[in-house]
């Protein structure tokens, strides 16, 4: 139980801390911000929704139909960013592991917008021949591909592996998104091209990314842990996601393609990743960070404001919070373990999948 407790102090301290290493006018002007929802540079803020954002945000939406793949899309966060961009006329592709689940949240979907367009798929994000798979039959579809929302998370407590014998939070959160994005982005780009629309790709991270040290971020302790702990792996694989943008962001320019990748933190949401922690003592500290908490609807706000919003045309390798451009971690910014992170995946999955070099 130690290390849920662990994950919701980690994910709560970081703010406490940024605010109070402020002066005391600053303090006052940011604690007031956030706690009232006080609007940003982009004109939302903290209590802004993704209902909000979504309605507000053209896109070019309207002149025509986009197509969005959204992971971990079932609950939480996930599934308030697909009814938000489904009402919009975004045609949503939810892939994943529980059919019956995404079923159900198409059947709310099409029930708050009869004309919504949502395909259900399959897919086991922790397990790379399940993704690979998802890929393949999607892009046989013969759909463009506009925005890739790579939502899905999980947090575990105990160490538990993958099918490919990867310890499960860094199969599930990086791995996993690392293969969809590179076996999709070339989707994207010509869809970019054929439509003049720009791609955009969106990497859940979360301001925990800021507790991990560049002694503690090594690929192969990463994939096979010797001293476990949850709260520990959760922060390394969100730190692994705002890398992975940065560096396809690099690699996107160099090939001029219409098509950016940005990194978000959705804020101190209870979702589902605690859904299945509760207890007394679970619940008196989410009791007692309330004022910090987010409602699911404005969780999911800045992913639409990056997925549709006009403001951020052309921004990319950006980290974002409250729907505005922030500030990550020192090694979060790190090119070279950015490149580093990118080389030494692309060996393993080329190896695992492909029994080739890199």
């Amino acid at each position: 139980m130690c290390s849920i407790y662990m994950l919701v102090v980690a994910i709560v301290l970081p703010c406490c801390f940024e605010i109070l290493s402020l002066n005391c006018g600053t303090l006052m002007k940011e604690t007031l911000r956030y706690l009232a929802g006080i609007v940003g540079p982009s004109g939302y803020g903290s209590k802004s929704t993704a209902e909000q954002v979504a309605n507000s945000c053209s896109y070019l939406v309207d002149s025509q139909r986009l197509t969005a793949i959204i992971t971990g899309a079932t609950s939480g966060i996930g599934e308030e960013t697909a009814r938000a961009v489904a009402k919009r006329g975004v045609r949503v592709v939810i892939p994943a592991r529980d059919i019956k689940k995404a079923a159900e949240l198409k059947e709310r979907i099409r029930k708050d917008n009869p004309n919504a367009e949502v395909i259900l798929c399959e897919i086991d994000l922790s397990s790379l021949a399940s993704v690979k798979r998802f890929c393949n039959e999607f892009l046989a579809l013969g759909l463009p591909l506009n925005i890739l929302i790579n939502n899905a998370g999980i947090f575990s407590q105990k160490l538990e592996f993958s099918e490919d014998k990867f310890e499960m939070t860094f199969a599930t959160n990086y791995l996993g998104h690392y293969l969809l994005t590179e076996m999709l982005i070339q989707n994207m780009i010509e869809t970019a091209e054929q439509t003049g629309i720009q791609g955009r790709i969106i990497n859940l991270s979360s301001v925990i990314h800021s507790w991990v040290g560049r002694d503690c971020f090594h690929f192969n302790q990463m994939l096979h842990p010797i001293n476990y702990n949850g709260t520990r792996a959760y922060a390394q694989s969100k730190l692994a996601t705002i890398l992975h943008a940065k560096e396809i962001a690099k690699q996107l320019k160099a090939k001029n393609a219409n098509v950016t990748i940005n990194a978000v933190h959705p804020g101190i949401v209870k979702t589902g990743i605690f859904r299945a922690h509760k207890g007394f003592i679970t619940d008196s500290i989410f009791f007692i960070a309330s004022k910090l908490l987010k409602s699911i609807s404005q969780g999911a706000s800045t992913s639409c404001y990056v997925a549709l919003s006009p403001q951020v045309e052309g921004m990319s390798g950006k980290y974002f919070v409250d729907c505005n451009e922030s500030n990550c971690s020192v090694l979060a910014n790190d090119e070279s373990e950015a490149r580093r992170l990118w080389r030494q995946t692309r060996a393993l999955i080329r190896r695992r999948l492909y029994q080739t070099p890199c």
